[in-house]
């Protein structure tokens, strides 16, 4: 069992009396993580010490910022075997997907590393004569970076990677699900340099969670938030951070429309499919939850992706042969099993899959989805997949706005021209044509719009929602006044 204590000011700290709680994996049962649970005077520290460090790590230079979070990526390949150990014992994820999570964290820390010497600002024509007037970025200050569970690795160190760059210090709030997954990454960039309270760790017991987040949004010192997960609880912390005018970054919910034309290659969607819905249990907030098809090619489509979600079995993670693993807890698929009755209680077709059992639910697609099911509105988040047969490319595109989510979204046709057109209207933050909804790179924009959130992940994005852009100005000859 991994036991934790906190990471605060470049030390570990028991949390205050001494409280922990624990974390099962999903699989076994078997309690795998002892953490320490932080309590709001713990949460208070943490930003005590990340706003200490602040005023020396602002001021460092692009060579020294980029130098350390370089180290930090190669310590993370350096321990992936630990990253996955944990992250599989956690999470119920594959070894496999474990092993990418750390591939692609690494990647953004590189990423990150690039983006020290690109905050740059502008020079701007002034009415003023000999007026040197100048748009400049600077660091803001404490960052708190909130993660979540379903890719722990790549979104715990996307928390945290770009604000270090930008000269910030930050605090990243674990996810009670994986709380030695996301430790690690608090331990590597420590051991990278980023330590005496420049990167700091917080794990806290599920019951806690509402008062160490409210009481690190309220901290004065913090400037900046991020967060992601669920749109419910990404309301309530934009709504907090609003009462202390604070700015948010928010990457939430999704219900993401994987559109096939008429025209498209059945083939190659029906991989991109079964990819984008099945992957890691369907738990990713890309993932494909509403299949969007055209009459003229949906019979075709269905048969394909039902005999491939059939070849993909869910199981132990660590089982030879099982593609799949488990979903985080039991509720997961008690919320699924409750969607699949009430989509066939109202006429659905069960094509593949069925429900789930305990925590392993096998790919399962629900053909003849409509309006009037559940299924066809809520976040599944589970390796289920709703189908919604349109009878051309106008329904089509209006069923895939038909949803308060804007993340990301796919378009299969064989003419790209017509697939770029009807990318065009569709609300998303995110749209591939021939391609999965599963897709993230490190210096790509990311993010949503409507309840999917606001604001940019990745590349030079980040750096604007990381930074203060200042107007400063030099005036270089007399100036004349009229008074």
């Amino acid at each position: 069992m991994n036991t934790l204590e906190l990471l605060i000011g470049g030390e570990r700290r028991a949390p205050q009396g001494n409280t922990n709680f624990d974390r099962a994996n999903p699989f076994s049962g078997e309690a795998v993580t002892r953490a320490a649970a932080a309590s709001v005077e713990d949460a208070r520290a943490a930003a005590d010490a990340a706003a200490g460090a602040f005023p020396a790590w602002s001021k460092t230079g692009p060579g020294e910022r980029r130098m350390k979070l370089l180290k930090a990526a190669e310590l993370m390949e350096a321990r992936q075997a630990e990253f996955i150990e944990r992250m599989v014992d956690e999470t119920g994820a594959t070894p496999g997907w474990a092993g990418f999570n750390v591939m692609v964290a690494a990647g953004m820390l590189r990423e990150a590393a690039s983006l020290t010497t690109q905050i740059s600002g502008d020079v701007i024509p002034s009415n003023v004569p000999d007026n040197l007037a100048m748009g400049v970025r600077v660091p803001c200050g404490v960052v708190v970076g909130i993660a979540p569970w379903n890719a722990p690795i790549i979104l715990g160190t996307r928390a945290i990677a770009t604000p270090l760059a930008c000269g910030n210090t930050v605090i990243l709030k674990a996810s009670e699900q994986c709380p030695a997954t996301h430790h690690l990454i608090g331990e590597v960039l420590i051991e990278a340099g980023l330590g005496e309270g420049i990167v700091n760790v917080v794990t806290n017991a599920p019951a806690q969670a509402a008062e160490v987040v409210g009481a690190l949004i309220d901290h004065p010192a913090v400037r900046r938030i991020n967060f992601t997960g669920s749109t419910p609880v990404g309301r309530i912390i934009a709504e907090r951070a609003a009462r202390q005018l604070k700015p948010v970054l928010l990457e939430l919910g999704g219900k993401a429309p994987f559109v096939v034309l008429d025209d498209a290659d059945l083939d190659a969607a029906v991989e991109a499919a079964a990819f984008g819905a099945f992957f890691n249990q369907g738990q990713i907030c890309m993932s494909t939850e509403r299949l969007i098809v055209v009459d003229a090619v949906a019979d075709a489509f269905a048969d394909k992706l039902a005999t491939k979600a059939a070849s993909l079995r869910a199981g132990d993670p660590r089982g030879e042969g099982n593609a799949l693993g488990t979903l985080i807890n039991r509720e997961s698929g008690e919320k699924l099993n409750s969607l699949i009755d009430d989509a066939l209680e109202k006429g659905a077709r069960l094509a593949s899959g069925g429900k789930a059992d305990g925590v392993i639910m096998q790919p399962t697609l629900i053909d003849g989805v409509t309006e009037a099911m559940r299924l066809y509105r809520e976040e599944s988040f589970g390796p289920v997949v709703a189908m919604m047969r349109v009878a051309d490319e106008a329904e089509a595109i209006r069923m895939a706005n038909d949803t308060e989510y804007g993340l990301s979204a796919a378009v299969f046709s064989r003419d790209t021209a017509r697939a770029m057109r009807v990318a065009g209207q569709i609300e998303s933050g995110i749209c591939h044509i021939n391609a999965p909804t599963v897709h993230d790179e490190p210096q790509m924009p990311f993010g949503g719009v409507k309840s999917s959130g606001y604001g940019r992940f990745g590349g030079k994005a980040g750096i604007e929602e990381f930074t203060e852009l200042r107007w400063m100005t030099m005036q270089l000859g007399p100036r004349h006044y009229p008074i």
